[in-house]
């Protein structure tokens, strides 16, 4: 995967499925074959019950494994994906997003949610995101996206202040957001905890990462930018992706007058 040029987060997430799939059985994964693919995903399906991202996940994996890592003759490279239920993104308020901002305790946690929100970014992004990617000449930040594709995405001018003022007291050195260790970047679980405790303790909806990068599209859409700009800041392949947040911004749906609002009513009976 490595010389495939996968993302780290992508080789750790296949690493953990082939693993979970071999400890299914209790055989090494290159002494399992078709019919062992087929009951690990009915098992994932119907007993453990995973969400429709963690099973295409696995599709995935599997699929990589016996095609490329050990490939084998037969039918597992076509395994189709599940279909996933597309739900309009959870969107919340301006003032709820600066409330649960403010209630971060982490110094560094919270600069990273900020930067997420203040660009739009994905959470993996964030946490790749190095002192040399800020241009602060072009006012631009240097994302490394999916598929190790980059991309240049708007730089805050608050965000840079907040950043410069960040990196004075912080000094990061080679990860814009440090572990403890300095050498490798936040863990993603640490800072879904950090949310997760952070919106129960301030009373909050639920707010993730992802919800702050909702919140950036939508908010950015009921302002008036135009969706194909938001496209490539998202680093979206297809319109269509990023059509979705249509359908979650309030400002486009009180525009809509419905037809029964325009019927001309009837003379009243004399």
């Amino acid at each position: 995967m490595q010389l495939r040029n996968r993302s780290p987060r992508t080789v750790e997430t296949y690493v953990i499925h082939l693993k979970q799939f071999a400890g299914h059985f209790h055989q090494s994964p290159d002494q399992l074959g078709e019919e062992h693919v087929h009951r690990y995903l009915l098992y994932l399906l119907h007993e453990k019950k995973a969400s429709w991202a963690a099973y295409n996940q696995a599709v995935s994996a599997l699929r990589f494994f016996f095609t490329v890592t050990c490939p084998k003759e037969s039918t597992v490279k076509r395994l189709p994906y599940g279909k996933r239920p597309k739900r309009i993104p959870a969107v919340r308020t301006r003032e709820q997003v600066a409330a649960f901002l403010a209630a971060v305790q982490s110094r560094v946690v919270r600069m990273l949610l900020r930067t997420i929100y203040a660009a739009g970014l994905r959470l993996g992004e964030t946490l790749r995101l190095t002192p040399e990617g800020i241009d602060s000449k072009r006012m631009l930040l240097r994302v490394l996206g999916k598929g190790q594709k980059e991309r240049l995405v708007p730089l805050s001018p608050v965000l840079l202040d907040e950043l410069r003022a960040y990196w004075r007291e912080v000094r990061p050195k080679r990860w814009l957001f440090p572990g403890k260790d300095g050498d490798k970047p936040l863990n993603h679980a640490t800072v879904q905890r950090m949310c997760q405790k952070t919106c129960r303790r301030a009373g909050l909806p639920k707010i993730t990462p992802h919800t702050l990068r909702h919140c950036y599209a939508t908010h950015l859409l009921e302002s008036g930018v135009d969706l194909r700009l938001i496209q490539v800041v998202l680093g979206h392949h297809r319109i269509g992706t990023t059509a979705i947040y249509t359908h979650a911004t309030l400002t486009g749906l009180r525009q809509v007058v419905s037809p029964l609002d325009q019927l001309p009513t009837p003379d009243k009976p004399s």
